[in-house]
């Protein structure tokens, strides 16, 4: 029993038990047992076992046969401990309590924890908004909005309700609705989604739908449901504890029966206790955690490891997942006298002072410090325009250079890069169209890598983002994914995932941002980049990737199925264990000690052959 103890104690510790924890459970067992060794009781020291560890179970037991005459592994348990007590086997039934107690922590230690993810969903939602009565502006509390009030939006501000813009323009981050990591310039007659941030410039706009109706709350609902529907894999221990009594049962009683020695039958309810069985899955589950936690995986579901092992298809999003997730200046075009390192020195320059996504994206990829510029002018949904170095530069989208001539070559040589998803840059000199930048969120350099080694361990990849067709294309090519699904709101991945499921496909979703939690949570498994992705998404996962090094997510796949191997040898080994002791306990060559102890030489060496999953490597 002392051997168990000291090989728990370290195991737990490992698996991501607090050190004052483990010795609180263990250590105060430990100190106990050597006390009891020095200090003679005056009764026998089983009992403290027994009554600690025994009456929940006994509790637990007969709560579950008659409410709803459900069996489970803690029945024989509760058999074995009754027996052995009326026996006067103490120290067999403190053993076999002490052991089950055991596992059911290490289970405890693996099951899911309360997660705050739709509470998260919940705050996102504005609490107020500003409703424009008889040109007065009023802020009133956003439950209070109703169809058709015309609300006025700041800069910085999130859009309370869904509607339509009638007058102002602006730049609207979407990332929460669909993903996608560019801002979408937005004016009169586009619409806006709640939840989304307006970037800058203010706008009006007229209330469409409203309260449970908006686009956020559908979201909720939508990981609600998603969630509800994802099925609890039940322990092996208790979806065989049914036949596993029937069959202790009958052998007992007719060990009895024939032989006439109840000793003989008491000793097969001990040996036939199933305490390397319950301890065969939740061991190999801590072990294979403790390993992923080496590789930067944080398992938030105890679970999560034995649906990943069935896995056959596995759902990226695009932008933050195999992509960084921020816009690049990639490339530079020059149709001038200018060089491309003037076009790129007028852009910086004249967007240094701009809040816009892409113009700090300019700025920032520029590397060095831009001319200074004056008369600088930000124009909403166009572009900027500033003097630098006496010259007037204009750089935006086609819409701020209007009045001047675009040439046939040119408009074909960028409309290249925008069906490739990516976003173009112009930039006029002195109201000549010089040249232009072309944007774009660029591949992890290990995605490709990456998405080879997962069709080599036949696990089918498929992009699924809410970005554009081309753009989603672009990415999928260069990573080497054959099959995508673009323009996904989070309601189209559910449906996509659920699709593949009812195929028969067990399905893991893979993304980073706020409209991945309900697929995150459809998903049989879902793994959040837990650096760049939002808290959201990693509270609606099963798996967080802590450094988003997506190359280990082969090793991961690999490793879950590793833990379901060891977990088939362990259960296999228990299982061999205990017939071969009721064999020797029906003989007689098996006492009710000696069986406690076989139990506990087994349950140690579950624990050891557990224990190595955690170094255990892809290719070993």
């Amino acid at each position: 029993m002392k051997k168990v103890i000291e090989k728990m104690e370290d195991f737990l510790e490992i698996g991501g038990i607090k050190k004052d924890v483990a010795f609180l459970v263990f250590g105060g067992c430990s100190l106990a047992v050597s006390i009891f060794d020095i200090i003679p009781l005056p009764f026998d020291a089983a009992w403290i076992a027994i009554i600690l560890c025994g009456v929940p179970i006994l509790m637990e037991a007969f709560i579950g046969l008659v409410t709803a005459f459900d069996i489970k592994a803690d029945v024989l348990v509760s058999l074995a401990l009754i027996a052995s007590v009326c026996i006067g086997e103490y120290f067999a039934a403190g053993e076999v309590a002490f052991i089950m107690q055991l596992g059911a922590l290490l289970e405890d230690r693996t099951v899911a924890r309360a997660r705050a993810g739709i509470e998260k969903l919940v705050h996102l939602t504005p609490q107020t908004a500003r409703v424009i009565t008889d040109g007065t502006e009023k802020i009133i509390p956003a439950a209070q909005v109703k169809i058709g009030d015309i609300i006025r939006v700041l800069p910085g501000e999130t859009v309370a309700v869904d509607g339509v813009i009638l007058s102002g323009q602006t730049s609207v981050n979407q990332a929460v609705m669909t993903g996608e990591s560019l801002p979408v310039d937005k004016a009169a007659g586009d619409e806006v989604s709640s939840g989304t941030v307006n970037q800058f410039g203010a706008f009006e706009m007229k209330a469409v739908r409203v309260g449970e109706d908006s686009s956020l709350q559908r979201m909720i609902r939508l990981v609600q449901s998603a969630d509800a529907g994802k099925a609890k894999i039940v322990g092996i221990a208790d979806r065989w504890a049914t036949w596993i009594v029937i069959i202790a049962l009958t052998a007992a009683g007719l060990t009895w029966a024939f032989t006439g020695e109840i000793i003989r039958a008491v000793t097969i309810l001990v040996v036939f206790c199933p305490c390397a069985l319950v301890l065969a899955t939740p061991t190999a589950i801590m072990a294979a955690i403790g390993n992923a936690t080496k590789h930067g995986f944080l398992v938030r579901e105890g679970d999560a490891l034995e649906r990943l092992a069935k896995v056959s298809k596995i759902m990226f999003d695009k932008t933050g997942t195999l992509t960084y997730g921020t816009p690049e200046v990639t490339d530079v075009r020059s149709i001038s006298d200018y060089t491309k390192e003037d076009i790129y020195a007028f852009a910086a320059a004249a967007e240094q002072m701009s809040e816009h996504p892409l113009g700090k994206a300019i700025v920032r990829c520029y590397g060095k410090k831009p001319a200074g510029c004056t008369d600088f002018r930000m124009r909403p949904g166009e572009g900027v325009t500033a003097v630098v170095n006496g010259k007037n530069i204009k750089a935006g989208s086609l819409k701020l250079l209007k009045d001047i001539r675009i040439s046939a070559q040119l408009a074909h040589g960028a409309g290249k890069y925008l069906n490739e998803g990516s976003t173009v840059i112009y930039v006029a000199v002195d109201d000549i169209l010089a040249g232009y930048l072309v944007l774009s969120d660029t591949v992890r350099e290990e995605s490709r890598d990456m998405i080879a080694a997962l069709g080599h361990i036949g696990v089918h990849p498929v992009l699924l983002t809410g970005d554009n067709k081309n753009a989603a294309g672009t990415i999928a090519a260069q990573v080497g994914i054959s099959e995508l699904h673009a323009n996904c709101l989070p309601e189209d991945k559910l449906d996509y995932i659920g699709g593949y499921q009812e195929r028969g496909n067990a399905v893991c979703m893979i993304g980073d941002g706020i409209n991945d939690a309900p697929a995150l949570r459809k998903a049989d498994v879902g793994i959040a980049m837990g650096g760049v992705g939002s808290d959201i998404a990693v509270d609606a996962a099963d798996i967080a990737l802590v450094d988003d090094e997506i190359k280990e997510l082969p090793h991961l796949l690999s490793l879950s199925r590793r833990m379901m191997a060891v977990i088939k040898i362990n259960l296999t080994f228990s299982m061999g264990l205990n017939f071969l002791a009721i064999a020797l306990a029906i003989t007689g060559l098996l006492g009710p000690v000696i069986g406690a102890l076989v139990h506990n030489a087994g349950s140690v060496l579950v624990i050891i052959n557990s224990a190595l999953l955690l170094n255990w490597k892809r290719g070993t």
